[in-house]
This record gives C-alpha cells, structure tokens and sequence, in this order.
C-alpha cells in the first residue's frame, strides 16, 4: 500500500466543512430573531429538533453521509478505489456511533444557545417582515445545515484518528453495498473534475 489514506482529498474537503457552522448559526439566530416567539413554551425547540436535528442523526446512525461527493454530484460506487472502499468501510464501525452522539449532544447545546440569544440579533432584522413562521422556518433549515456540516466532518475526523496499521487491517467494502449502508446525495459520476486522484 503506497501512500497514506489520509492523502485522501474527500476526507480534508469535508473536514472543511465545519466552516460552514458558524455562518449556518448565525443565519439561524438571524431568523430567530424576527417576529414574536409562540407562547407554548418548547413548541418552537420541538419543531427546530425535528426539522434541523433529528433528520441528521438518524442518517448518521443507520446511513452515514458517503463522503466521496461534492454537493450535488457523487462518485459512483462502482468507481472507488480499494483504499475508498477501505475508508468507507471505517465510517461504519461502532466507534463512529460514539461520535454521532457527542455531534448530536453538541448540536442539542447549540440550539439551546442560538435560541436563547437570537432576541440580541432583532436590530439586524427590524427591516424585515416579522412573520414568526417564516422566520422559525430560516431558522430550521439553517440549524439543518449546521448539524450536517458538524456532523460530517466530525466523522471524518474519527476516520482520520484511524492508525495506518488499523486501515490496512480493515476490510474493503463491496461497492454494490454502499448504497444499502451510506446516503449518496446527488448525480452519480466515474470522475468529479478538480479533485485529485491519489493513487493506491
């Protein structure tokens, strides 16, 4: 086996992706933030868990998010290399599980934080229609993209923490069980332009 798994450019593209966090937290503070909260108390925590945290947890359990993609295309199974199918086959280890819990833990301490502060971001926001839907809907579908691109790299991280000895010891998956173990997002392609092949 020649060069290191972790050469793999899929694993530090989506490493990069926690970036994305802080930007999709303050677009959800900032649709927090309009109109005039409902009065039940914890209706609005429901809907944001069950609409920005719970669908991510669930992928992440049963499905992991299959990292050989770039937003709306993905590798096609059948043209992943050994080493690939070797990585892929570390996202489903039980350990990786650990990590989704302490990902959605993080996640759970997020919301509880945006949404107790959203009200100090009503300045940036007083041009806008107050509509509290709308709003609540924002603020959705940005904690959605915060959980993801938390979620995401964290796995990727426990992959990396992975010892060359440990991944050369690992089994290949077939590629004919990747789409029954992993979410593929988008069209599936033999090559996606401007990220390097490393060979084996």
């Amino acid at each position: 086996m020649g060069a290191s798994f972790r050469a793999e450019p899929f694993l530090w593209i989506h490493l990069a992706g926690i970036v994305v966090v802080p930007l999709a937290l303050l677009t959800m503070m900032l649709g927090l933030a309009l109109g005039t909260p409902f009065s039940v108390y914890g209706v609005e925590l429901i809907f944001l868990i069950t609409v920005g945290w719970l669908p991510v947890m669930v992928m992440q359990w049963f499905k992991p998010f299959e990292i050989f993609s770039l937003l709306i295309i993905a590798l096609r199974p059948d043209s992943l290399r050994e080493d690939q199918l070797r990585i892929l086959s570390l996202f489903k280890r039980g350990q990786q599980r650990w990590i989704t819990l302490l990902g959605g833990m993080i996640g759970l301490g997020l919301l509880w934080l945006v949404y107790y502060y959203a009200p100090i971001a009503y300045p940036w926001v007083t041009d806008l229609p107050q509509i509290r839907l709308a709003g609540l809907g924002l603020g959705a579908i940005a904690y959605l993209m915060a959980n993801l691109f938390l979620q995401v790299p964290l796995s990727v991280l426990g992959v990396l923490s992975t010892s060359q000895a440990n991944f050369a010891e690992a089994t290949p998956l077939e590629a004919n069980e990747i789409k029954q173990q992993f979410t593929i997002p988008g069209i599936k392609l033999r090559q996606i332009p401007l990220v390097p092949r490393i060979e084996s």
